[in-house]
């Protein structure tokens, strides 16, 4: 709009052309009050009704809550106004005018469940505290981005629709492509692998893959973002460097540049950049420590993948971000290489926040018919994956990476209660509209 001016920006002494949404009306009798609300904030519109035209006063405070409006007046100091200042407006036009029954309250005077907000997503958001979630999503992939590209990555995308899933197994959507059987991507792992292959060598991607796991759990959903990073002429232990890299720049980057963000969720005084290195345990002493916490009903042996309740039983004894690594080979996946002086040891691992996993990696098997008896021992046909399998048999680096959950991320930075608000329009088994 030609001329507007953010409510944050108004001064005192300026003329201004604010537009917005009405947050709320205060009548006091002969003194009235609209608040407007935009992006950058809110700002008061006084009506003084004896003094201003009778079509100007009606046509500012008859207008519902949420309606979209432009106000044009004179800016003047009030330090009773919230933000200190307040306009006298010369003209009020309502742009579109909003039903009086509204499914949820914007101003948060009144909860809604999850699901109404959900269902009507555009009017959650104009909450504060919702808005400010996908700003700090914003920037925790403004910061990812750019911390990849200081190690010297490069941006892909891969397709989303493909014709053989990247583990296999029936954890695919199917859908119809020009009369063929075709799948919403599971992870673009091969693609990248191929990508490390070729004149770029290191790469990320961030992007949605979707997983048909009949889940209903607060961490779970069937179209996640995920954020995929892999190197040639690396191994596990380099990938882990590059992942906790990229974790501390996506804290740091909030907790510089989003303060208004983190007290709009009251988090401000509280939010705080992890320090150190990361934690690396094994396998064998993750599940030994588990063990000793005598907080599962069962002990834990070899072989056996963690638990929710012994994920989290772990994370309250080591009480920061930290590493699982030496999967057992038969646990990971067939394109995770194992270690050189010791088959039944995967240079598999996984990243943890104290309160779930965040990230699966490893050093992936870049020797062709290791390769291909990894397909066979997991049962899967080795000819359906040729485009990807091929191009081992033409000089494949030994190469490393990981893929990290984006919601996940954002879940427990900010300490989400459940991984549906972490995103604007979630799909579950339940909910694929809106």
């Amino acid at each position: 709009m030609q001329g507007r001016t953010y409510t944050a920006d108004a001064e005192p002494g300026d003329t201004v052309k604010v537009a917005g949404w009405v947050h709320e009306i205060r009548d006091l009798g002969g003194i009235a009050f609209l608040i407007l609300r935009d992006k950058s904030g809110k700002i008061q519109v006084k009506f003084e009704k004896d003094e201003m035209d009778d079509d100007l006063v009606e046509t500012g405070l008859g207008v519902h809550r949420e309606s979209v409006v432009v106000v044009e007046g004179d800016v003047e100091e009030e330090p009773r106004a919230p933000t200190g200042v307040e306009v006298t407006p010369e003209s009020v036009e309502v742009l579109a005018d909003a039903d009086p029954e509204l499914p949820l309250d914007p101003s948060g005077k009144v909860d809604a469940e999850l699901s109404t907000r959900l269902d009507n997503r555009t009017l959650d958001l104009r909450k504060d505290e919702v808005k400010a979630i996908f700003e700090i999503r914003a920037e925790v992939l403004r910061a990812v981005r750019e911390k990849f590209r200081d190690v010297y990555a490069t941006e892909i995308n891969t397709p989303k629709i493909v014709a053989t899933g990247t583990e296999g197994g029936t954890e695919l959507f199917p859908i119809t492509y020009f009369g063929k059987e075709a799948f919403m991507n599971q992870s673009p792992q091969l693609f990248k692998q191929l990508m490390v292959g070729s004149g770029l060598e290191r790469v990320f991607e961030i992007g949605p893959i979707f997983r048909a796991e009949e889940h209903n759990t607060p961490r779970h959903l069937n179209e996640a973002t995920s954020i995929d990073f892999e190197s040639a002429f690396a191994d596990h232990q380099e990938a882990m460097d590059v992942c906790e890299a990229v974790v501390k720049a996506a804290y740091e980057a909030v907790d510089e540049n989003c303060q208004e963000e983190l007290e709009a969720l009251d988090l401000q005084g509280e939010f705080e950049a992890p320090e150190g290195d990361f934690p690396r345990l094994s396998y064998e002493e993750a599940i030994e420590r588990i063990n000793a916490t005598g907080k599962l009903d069962e002990q834990l042996v070899w072989g056996d993948d963690l638990p929710t309740e012994g994920e989290k039983a772990l994370g309250e004894d080591v009480g920061t971000h930290y590493f699982i690594t030496d999967w057992p080979s038969e646990i990971k996946p067939f394109y995770i290489k194992d270690h050189d002086d010791d088959e039944q040891l995967s240079t598999g691992f996984d990243m943890m926040h104290p309160n779930m996993e965040l990230v699966s990696g490893g050093q992936r098997e870049h020797r062709y018919e290791h390769l291909v008896e990894g397909f066979e021992q997991q049962g899967l046909d080795p000819e359906s994956f040729e485009y990807y399998t091929k191009m081992f048999k033409y000089g494949m680096p030994p190469h490393a990476g990981f893929g990290l959950g984006g919601e996940r991320l954002i879940m427990t930075m900010l300490g989400l209660g459940n991984i549906r608000e972490a995103v604007l329009f979630p799909r579950d088994r339940q909910r694929l509209s809106p």
